[in-house]
């Protein structure tokens, strides 16, 4: 069975999403505290010396980290997760579900830890960033139809993001009154009965 290796209200809440809706058994283990030094820490660096959530390792005892890559490895399993090969939403898929990753994803590394980055200045720094983010994700909203999901009518992976990078800052407020299609899109999945327990468990819902 896999495990995912993870925290709640983490980026590991994606994955769980992503592998519940493909109705792909998971373990969840919880090392909450892995961005300090202890146990937690210590369990995790075992698998990834980046310190990553989520890590995951599969069937074969094979690791796995990025949650771009455990997408593309869900949709070998359950393809009709993304649009269909060959069709231009299949294309904006891949380029929104690569470009999140590139270019949102970072934004959180530096403003939650900008300590790290620049320690003489890290207020400043996390300002930057949070605004940066903001710019990113009112361009995102604009390649999204919201009916009722990124695609339209299809659920697909890339909305499993949304619902949860939402929970992150600059806040749900924030994406309601900036991005409708994000928050609408992201209401949409919150109201799956299938991923209901996972998004509780993540305190999403």
């Amino acid at each position: 069975m896999i495990k995912i290796y993870g925290a709640p209200g983490w980026g590991s809440a994606i994955s769980e999403l992503m592998l519940t809706l493909a109705d792909i058994p998971y373990q969840f283990v919880d090392v909450s505290g892995f961005d300090r030094d202890g146990p937690q820490r210590d369990l995790l660096l075992k698998l990834n010396p980046l310190c990553q959530v989520p890590t995951l390792t599969l069937e074969n005892d094979a690791v796995m980290s990025e949650t771009a890559a455990i997408a593309l490895m869900v949709l070998d399993r359950r393809p009709e997760l993304a649009p269909p090969v060959g069709s231009a939403e299949r294309q904006q898929f891949q380029r929104l579900l690569i470009w999140l990753v590139a270019n949102v994803y970072p934004t959180y590394t530096f403003a939650d830890y900008p300590e790290r980055w620049s320690p003489q200045a890290p207020e400043a720094l996390k300002k930057n960033v949070i605004e940066y983010r903001k710019s990113l994700y009112l361009w995102l909203n604009d390649q999204l139809s919201a009916e009722p999901y990124a695609f339209g009518e299809q659920l697909t992976l890339l909305d499993c993001y949304l619902c949860v990078m939402r929970t992150w800052g600059p806040g749900h407020d924030w994406f309601q009154d900036n991005t409708p299609n994000i928050s609408a899109i992201a209401d949409a999945v919150c109201h799956l009965p299938t991923l209901r327990q996972v998004l509780k468990r993540n305190e999403i819902v």
